[in-house]
């Protein structure tokens, strides 16, 4: 769908969570036509993942699914603090992610905010053997600038950045142009 839902303040950040309505806002919004839902491990942590795949399972076929890695997380779940794109900390998150969704594919995975100096071409190439295995469909980077966004699309078809896009964020308005030359999308 032309619209999506971001599912982030059903599970984390904004105050008291009631897993009953947010399973409702969901169910709603897939009656009102909305089939494009994004998550992140971090959201929670984890637990966004499980609601929004529990709540969606019946209807799989008519959605898709967006989730993020990369905020590193600890063996407790708390987060560290830092980006972790490494190809095994992906390996680690992807089957968790696949595994509290409860699908076997993830239509839109992104790396989730990493640093501009990160070694993208190593993430993103561990991130496209996701796509030849059938993990993952598409990839995605969020918050990125061109050169990161470049380098990346250089390895593998980046499809979307995901960027903060408000009255008070006009950033992704410098990116439009190369996301234009490249093909790729926003999801603001």
């Amino acid at each position: 769908s032309a619209q999506g839902l971001g599912c982030m303040g059903m599970s984390a950040f904004y105050g008291a969570f009631d897993d009953a309505e947010s399973t409702a806002t969901l169910h709603r919004a897939l009656d009102l036509g909305i089939t494009f839902f994004d998550t992140a491990d971090v959201y929670g942590p984890h637990t966004n993942e499980r609601l929004v795949g529990a709540a969606l399972r019946a209807r799989r076929g008519d959605v898709q699914l967006a989730t993020k890695f990369g905020n590193e997380l600890g063996p407790d779940g708390s987060r560290t603090g830092k980006v972790n794109g490494r190809p095994e900390y992906l390996r680690a998150s992807v089957e968790g992610s696949l595994q509290r969704l409860g699908v076997d594919t993830i239509d839109l995975y992104y790396l989730h905010r990493p640093a501009q100096t990160a070694e993208i071409e190593e993430t993103v190439g561990a991130m496209a053997e996701l796509v030849t295995e059938g993990k993952v469909r598409y990839l995605g980077l969020s918050e990125v600038d061109e050169s990161l966004l470049r380098r990346a699309h250089a390895v593998h078809p980046i499809s979307a950045v995901q960027s903060e896009y408000s009255l008070w964020t006009r950033d992704p308005e410098n990116l439009a142009p190369v996301m234009k030359e490249l093909g790729i999308g926003l999801v603001p």
